[in-house]
């Protein structure tokens, strides 16, 4: 058997998060809904592009219309300005699930999709982020 060196066993068992795929019944609802809310780029395959992570809305028939645990994974979304970003989603007539408030490590917001998945507007404050340095 060959012994992995330690470079290539980084490589292999160091995986990366390129992608999330969101399945949803009415697939061109919500693809429009976080066009509209989000306003994220899309790739020349429809998927939205969040930073380094593309997301892929996909119809499925293996899905209800409404997800039944929210709370299991909840898409977390990195913004420089949480009070601007809540208001253009105001605009758009998002539904909060906990409206902005001041946490530990910045500000957060929880909104609720419309197949209820969570997705959380997050500020990180300067103290958190000087700490990761």
């Amino acid at each position: 058997m060959k012994e992995i060196e330690e470079s290539e066993e980084s490589t292999v068992y160091q995986p990366t998060l390129g992608s999330v795929m969101l399945g949803t019944s009415d697939p061109e609802r919500l693809h429009a809904w976080y066009l509209k809310a989000l306003r994220p780029e899309v790739n020349q395959y429809g998927w939205l592009v969040f930073g380094a992570v593309t997301m892929l809305i996909d119809g499925r028939d293996d899905v209800s219309e409404k997800n039944p645990e929210p709370g299991r994974v909840v898409l977390n979304l990195h913004v420089a300005d949480a009070r601007t970003m809540v208001e253009h989603l105001d605009s758009v007539g998002v539904t909060w699930l906990a409206e902005l408030e001041e946490r530990e490590h910045g500000q957060f917001a929880t909104l609720i999709d419309p197949d209820g998945n969570y997705v959380q507007i997050i500020e990180m404050n300067d103290a958190y982020l000087m700490s990761l340095r």
